[in-house]
């Protein structure tokens, strides 16, 4: 073989080498940043979720709850009011004037939690999953727990009960690239944002998750 075609065939390679490199560089991050969406959608979710509860939860016993074996225990068990219409609403009247005319009524019974959320379509977890819910999505072995915390706190010399619900960022992101999950906690963190996903507060009485 001709020093030429030798050299022809070496730099064919190395081209295609090259390619490769440039090609493995540019979709690292795009393949890191979609797995990382994927993921954190799961666990957004499952924090809906478990807001809907805790605001079920409230509604029953007057505060938040603190830990899932509790909150597990109250939607098994537990009996929450919910209110039926009786009746069939008029094209041409409102709901106000049925109720005041008495075509339509109102019952309360108390049902079971799970029965009247998911009656509601409030909660996205499917029912034979709901014992799951405590758990990070694509934590190690799937048996990370959320953590959970509830408390009173007093504002304007009102006791307030409050609850903070967090997946730290190195739960999910179990088994993706540990240099790229630092670089993006250290990011977030120097924008003085929590680095994970949390719904709640316990400082203020609020209940929004920080994705919103």
């Amino acid at each position: 073989m001709k020093v030429r075609n030798i050299i022809s065939v070496v730099l064919a390679i190395a081209a295609v080498a090259l390619a490769v490199v440039l090609y493995n560089c540019i979709m690292h991050p795009v393949k890191f940043d979609n797995e990382y969406n994927k993921r954190s959608e799961e666990v957004i979710a499952k924090l809906k979720d478990i807001r809907v509860i805790q605001e079920t939860y409230k509604l029953a016993k007057g505060e938040f709850c603190g830990n899932f074996d509790t909150m597990m225990v109250f939607l098994n068990e537990g009996r929450v009011p919910m209110v039926k219409k009786v009746g069939t609403l008029p094209d041409d009247m409102t709901e106000a004037e049925a109720l005041k005319q008495g075509i339509l009524k109102r019952d309360t019974t108390y049902v079971n939690p799970l029965e009247k959320l998911y009656e509601e379509k409030k909660l996205q977890t499917p029912r034979e999953k709901i014992a799951d819910l405590r758990y990070i999505p694509h934590s190690e072995n799937g048996k990370t727990e959320f953590s959970i915390e509830a408390k009173k706190i007093n504002k304007s010399g009102v006791d307030v009960s409050v609850f903070l619900v967090t997946a730290p960022i190195e739960t999910y992101t179990f088994g993706m690239d540990r240099q790229d999950v630092i670089n993006l906690k250290a990011e977030l963190e120097d924008k003085n944002k929590y680095a994970g996903w949390k719904v709640g507060d316990l400082e203020q009485p609020i209940t929004d998750g920080n994705w919103e």
